[in-house]
C-alpha cells in the first residue's frame, strides 16, 4: 500500500532550513492536493521536478497566489458558490487553502462551517466533485481496519466523524454528513495549528430515513433506513476498533449524532479511546463561558443566576449539564444548583414522568416545583417558566425557529435590567429570535449573543454588534492538546477547563460590549485553550507525555502548530 510519506520525506540541511525531498515529479506531483504548490513552484524547482512548460511562466509567491483567489472568490455570486470553490481549492492545494483561509478568517469562516456548510450537506450528491476522507457503511464495515491501512495518512492524530443523524438543525443527511466533518477540520487547521495531514473525516453510512434521499436517482449514500440499535452499535464498535487498532494515537471528536445515540455513544467509548462529542461538552463549554463573560459584565457571580435552556436535545443537555457544573464547581450543592438549572423544550418545563429519556432525567423537574403556578395544561410552556421562575439568563438550543417571541422576551426584560438571551441554534432559519427582534423588545437592554453569524443591529441610534457564540471557540484548542498530550482520555475537567480559558480570553481581552470574541482571534483562542487544557490533562493525568512536566506548556503548543507555507523541494530521484 502506498502513503504519502513514501513520496516525501522533511529533512534539514546543514544551515538548519527545512525541505522536502520528494520522489514523484511532473504532472503526478501537480495533482497531488498535499504536495503540490501551483505557480509556487521556483524555476530551479520546476526544472528539479519535470514541471518546466507545465506550468504558466509566472513564479508567484504564496501572497500573490492569495490576492489572485480572492479576486475571484469576490466575484462569485452566493455562498454555496463560494463554498465550491473554497472546496476546489483545497483539492487542489492544500497549503493554499488554508492561507487563503488565514488571511480571510472572518469572513470565510461562515462558508466553510456554519452557516453555509448546512446547504454544503443538504446538496452534498449535487455538489459532489472528488473523494475525501472515508465512508464506512454495513457493506465495508468488516474491512475498516484495511480500508483504514490503506489510507494514504499513515500518522492520523484527529478524526471527526458523524452518522448524520442530527446535522446542525436539519436532522437526519445521510452521507452529506462527510461535509460537516470536513469543514470542522479545516477550523482544527486554521484555528487550532493542527497539522491537515494528521487529520481524517470520516462518515459513517448507517443509512438514512429522509425519503427525499432514499428517493433521489442522484443520492450517493447507502439506500436503505438507518440501522439500529444492536445493529447500530455492532458498526459504531467495529469502526472504533478499527481506528484504536490502525491509529491507535487518534482522538476521535463525534459529530452532529442525535440525542437518541449521542449520549450512549459518548458513554460507551470514553474509556475505550480519546474521544469527546462536541455537540454535548464543546457547546457546553462555549454556552458556560459565554454565561461567565455575560455575569462579569453584569458584576454578578454564575451562582446566583437562574438560568433556562431551551431545547433538550444533545446540545441543550450538553449545556445545561456544564452550567450546573459550572455552579457546582463554584460552590453549590447538588440541591441547590437543581434549582438553579431548568430545561424546557417545545413542549414545556422537562418534569418527571414515566417515558422520559435518560439522558433527561437529571434536569426532570418534581411536580411541587410548579404545582402551584397558574397554567393553562398540564406541562409549563416556556412564558410561564419564565413569569414564575423569572430567570436571568433564557439560552436558546432548540431548534425552533421563533420559540423566543415578543411576550417571552419582554417578560425576560420585565424581570431583569439586562436579561441574557443567547438564541443559540443554527443555521439562521432554525434561530429562536433574531437579534434585531430581542434588542427592540428588551428596549435594548438585551445582552446577545447567537449560534451563527448576524448583522449587527441598530437601535435607538445605539449599535449592538452580534457575537457568535461559536464551538469553534472550544474545540480547535481541546483538540490540539489531546494531540499534542497523546491524552488517554478527554477528561470532564479538560472540557471544564476549556470553558474557563474562553470566559478568562473574553475577560481579558475584549471590551465589557462583547461577549464572545471575534473569529478573526480564532487562532490566538486556540492557543490559549490549548495551553490551559493541556495543563488541566497534565495535572489529572489525561496526558502520556511524560515531559511535558519539565517544559513552558505554551511554549510546547506554539512551537507544533502547522502553518500555511511552502518550503523548498528537492527532486530524491
Amino acid at each position: 500500500m502506498t502513503k504519502l510519506s513514501d513520496y516525501f520525506d522533511y529533512k534539514i540541511d546543514s544551515d538548519n532550513n527545512r525541505y522536502m525531498e520528494v520522489s514523484i515529479n511532473g504532472v503526478l506531483l501537480l495533482r497531488l492536493p498535499a504536495a503540490n504548490k501551483g505557480t509556487a513552484f521556483t524555476l530551479q524547482e520546476r526544472i528539479d521536478l519535470g514541471l518546466e512548460g507545465l506550468l504558466p511562466p509566472f513564479v508567484a509567491t504564496i501572497e500573490e497566489q492569495v490576492e489572485r483567489l480572492y479576486f475571484s472568490y469576490e466575484k462569485l455570486p452566493d455562498d454555496i458558490s463560494k463554498y465550491q470553490f473554497l472546496r476546489a481549492i483545497q483539492e487542489r492545494s492544500i497549503v493554499l487553502f488554508f492561507a487563503l483561509l488565514e488571511r480571510h478568517l472572518e469572513e470565510m469562516v461562515p462558508i466553510v462551517y456554519t452557516p453555509t456548510i448546512g446547504l454544503a450537506v443538504q446538496q452534498f450528491s449535487a455538489l459532489y466533485r472528488t473523494a475525501h476522507g472515508i465512508t464506512l457503511s454495513a457493506q465495508n464495515i468488516d474491512r475498516a481496519q484495511t480500508i483504514m491501512q490503506h489510507y494514504p495518512l499513515n500518522d492520523v492524530r484527529m478524526i471527526v466523524v458523524t452518522d448524520a443523524s442530527a446535522i446542525l438543525g436539519i436532522g437526519d443527511q445521510g452521507m452529506g454528513g462527510l461535509s460537516i466533518c470536513i469543514g470542522k477540520l479545516a477550523l482544527y487547521t486554521v484555528g487550532g495549528g493542527l497539522c491537515p495531514f494528521q487529520s481524517l473525516p470520516i462518515n459513517l453510512d448507517v443509512g438514512t430515513n429522509r425519503e427525499k434521499l432514499l428517493n433521489d436517482p442522484h443520492y450517493l449514500g447507502i439506500r436503505h433506513k438507518r440501522l439500529e440499535s444492536e445493529e447500530y452499535f455492532q458498526l459504531v464498535d467495529k469502526f472504533v476498533y478499527a481506528v484504536k487498532a490502525t491509529w491507535p494515537k487518534a482522538i476521535i471528536q463525534w459529530e452532529d449524532f442525535t440525542k437518541d445515540v449521542a449520549f450512549d455513544v459518548l458513554a460507551r467509548y470514553r474509556d475505550v479511546v480519546p474521544c469527546f462529542n462536541d455537540d454535548i461538552q464543546g457547546t457546553g463549554a462555549m454556552a458556560l463561558a459565554g454565561l461567565l463573560a455575560a455575569c462579569h459584565k453584569k458584576a454578578e457571580r454564575l451562582i446566583d443566576q437562574i438560568v433556562i435552556v431551551v431545547g433538550a436535545g444533545a446540545g441543550g443537555i450538553g449545556v445545561a449539564s456544564a452550567i450546573r457544573t459550572g455552579m457546582l464547581n463554584a460552590g453549590l450543592s447538588e440541591q441547590e444548583a437543581s434549582r438553579q438549572v431548568f430545561v424546557v423544550d417545545v413542549n414545556g418545563l422537562i418534569i418527571e414522568d414515566d417515558n422520559i429519556e435518560d439522558y433527561k432525567l437529571a434536569f426532570a423537574q418534581a411536580k411541587n416545583i410548579y404545582q402551584s403556578w397558574v397554567m393553562q395544561g398540564e406541562t409549563p410552556t416556556l412564558l410561564e417558566v419564565v413569569q414564575h421562575l423569572k430567570p436571568h439568563a433564557l439560552l436558546g438550543l432548540s431548534g425552533a425557529l421563533g420559540i423566543f417571541n415578543e411576550s417571552v422576551v419582554k417578560a425576560m426584560a420585565e424581570y431583569n435590567e439586562t436579561p441574557i438571551i443567547f438564541p443559540l441554534s443554527n443555521p439562521n432559519s432554525n434561530c429562536e429570535a433574531a437579534p434585531e427582534d430581542i434588542i427592540k423588545w428588551s428596549d435594548g437592554r438585551a445582552i446577545v449573543a447567537t449560534g451563527s453569524p448576524f448583522p449587527d443591529v441598530i437601535y435607538q441610534n445605539k449599535r449592538h454588534e452580534i457575537r457568535q457564540g461559536n464551538n469553534a471557540f472550544i474545540f480547535p484548542g481541546v483538540g490540539l492538546a489531546a494531540v499534542l498530550g497523546e491524552c488517554r482520555q478527554i477528561s470532564d475537567g479538560m472540557i471544564l477547563e476549556s470553558a474557563y480559558a474562553l470566559a478568562d480570553y473574553i475577560k481579558d481581552h475584549c471590551s465589557d460590549d462583547y461577549i464572545y470574541p471575534p473569529i478573526k482571534d480564532l487562532r490566538k483562542i486556540s492557543v490559549y485553550v490549548a495551553t490551559r487544557v493541556l495543563s488541566k490533562a497534565l495535572e489529572d493525568g489525561s496526558t502520556t507525555v511524560n515531559d511535558l512536566k519539565n517544559i513552558d506548556i505554551q511554549s510546547y503548543v506554539e512551537e507544533n502548530l502547522w502553518r500555511a507555507e511552502y518550503i523548498p523541494y528537492k527532486y530524491a530521484g
